[in-house]
């Protein structure tokens, strides 16, 4: 498969798309323990929002907004505010419906205990298909920027570029944008600024701080929000690190992490946690599907070396103990496959290795063995939206002893519950090289579209 995974940028379209219906009770969860806050550190440049609320007017009339300012033009900011605002209100009402009145939905309408609450998620998701418009800053040339391997564990990081550049959520007036998209790839920053071996990672700080310099100079929204609504995208163990060369960008942007580690300072209100996808080729080719709960002989599975103290842990417990069906062992006999092993198995231990993000975690989801997630301090990927305790089991690394005790008392029509489940948020991690609906690109959007809805950018200009 060719490495190069950009497409013609000159081929890339501004026309907004209609894309999928998927993730409103993010929002509602997340914003609900956030309350409402002015941000002094950014002299009131922006604010979070409760509730969906900018306040109580515009939550008994969403159109209030618009009426704000009498006496002046609108800037297209207030507008943007005005839109979103209204998005809000829509996302609240359908929350508190019994049934989804959204059924004007062609592909899926999201129904179920897998999610935290379908209607909002289905109302959101379409508010995000109507009126999200996202920016990328032109400046900056490949291979550092608008360009990344797309193959491989961290894959998918040069996908989101790639499609990015060319979607039709893309607008080329940066006027009439909600974010803004940084298009700098941390992988490249790696292969083409570091110097392996001399620990110095002030070239790739350095890099960052000039693109951001750049942009700011050139543009005026990052000055305007300093960053709030700006994101980055990394699925290298070293995008978090490599955000704070920036103050703003760690403290204010939205950043997009495979490495979503709570306690090295990602924020589950602002930060968006994305899958970590191992592909081999660039395709989920031969990786999506497996037999029933029936045909599925081992108990638990997992194979791997012994990469940080959990691993540790779970292989000094139960290495090579073949026992009731837990196989176990840092590495397959020469001759077996892992994913016939994982396809055999009802659990696949998902555990983490240096850092807390593994791609085991999708290949058990696509090959339909229930996830067990041993880590510590772990946003999951599409929490505000998704109920993972329906598809997998959590497991803290303190009672790895008891993992087989604990998984031989989950009983049987709770486990093909959770096999089904699994099945069927399956769609929201397919890599598609077209990205389709309700497909991980656009769960990745909606997570991002979340976190705008979040705050309120305020146009210190006009409003003096």
């Amino acid at each position: 498969m060719d490495t190069k995974c950009i497409k013609n940028r000159e081929s890339s379209s501004s026309t907004l798309p209609w894309l999928t219906p998927s993730l409103i009770i993010i929002i509602l969860s997340f914003i609900s323990i956030h309350p409402t806050t002015s941000t002094s550190f950014l002299n009131n440049r922006y604010t979070t929002t409760s509730n969906f609320a900018l306040s109580s007017s515009i939550k008994a009339n969403p159109h209030r907004i618009l009426s704000s300012f009498p006496n002046k033009k609108q800037s297209n900011l207030q507008r943007i505010e005005a839109s979103l605002a209204q998005a809000r209100a829509a996302i609240k009402k359908a929350a508190s419906m019994a049934t989804n009145n959204s059924i004007d939905d062609p592909d899926y309408v999201p129904s179920g205990s897998v999610y935290r609450n379908p209607n909002s998620f289905h109302r959101s998701y379409l508010e995000m298909e109507k009126r999200f418009k996202i920016f990328v800053y032109e400046e900056g040339d490949p291979p550092i920027f608008h360009s990344a391997p797309c193959y491989g564990i961290l894959g998918l990081e040069g996908i989101f570029i790639n499609d990015m550049e060319i979607s039709r959520f893309r607008t080329r007036d940066p006027e009439k944008a909600h974010v803004y998209f940084l298009p700098f790839s941390i992988i490249t920053l790696i292969n083409y600024v570091y110097i392996v071996g001399s620990h110095d990672w002030n070239p790739m700080y350095n890099t960052v701080r000039d693109y951001i310099k750049v942009i700011s100079q050139n543009h005026l929204y990052w000055n305007r929000s300093h960053g709030a609504d700006h994101f980055m995208f990394a699925c290298h163990d070293w995008g978090p690190k490599i955000s704070t060369s920036v103050p703003y960008l760690y403290k204010n942007s939205i950043r997009a992490l495979c490495n979503a580690n709570t306690s090295e300072g990602f924020k589950l209100s602002r930060d968006v946690s994305i899958p970590e996808i191992y592909l081999p080729h660039g395709t989920t080719e031969g990786l999506l599907g497996g037999p029933p709960p029936s045909k599925r002989t081992i108990l638990v599975f997992f194979s791997g070396g012994v990469h940080g103290y959990i691993r540790e842990v779970l292989l000094k417990h139960w290495e090579n103990k073949t026992e009731d069906g837990v196989k176990i062992l840092k590495y397959l006999p020469k001759g077996e496959d892992y994913n016939q092993q994982v396809r055999k198995s009802k659990y696949c231990i998902c555990a983490s290795g240096w850092e807390v993000a593994s791609p085991r975690m999708v290949e058990a989801l696509y090959m339909g063995c229930v996830p067990v997630l041993v880590k510590d301090d772990y946003a999951k990927p599409f929490s505000d939206v998704l109920n993972w305790d329906t598809f997998s089991v959590d497991i803290p690394t303190k009672k790895i002893p008891q993992l087989k005790d604990i998984l031989m008392a989950i009983p049987q029509r709770k486990y093909i519950k959770l096999q089904r489940n699994g099945v069927q948020v399956r769609k929201h991690f397919v890599v598609n090289l077209t990205p389709k609906r309700y497909d991980v690109f656009h769960m990745m959007l909606h997570s991002i579209w979340l976190r705008r809805l979040n705050i309120h950018i305020r146009d210190m200009h006009n409003e003096m």
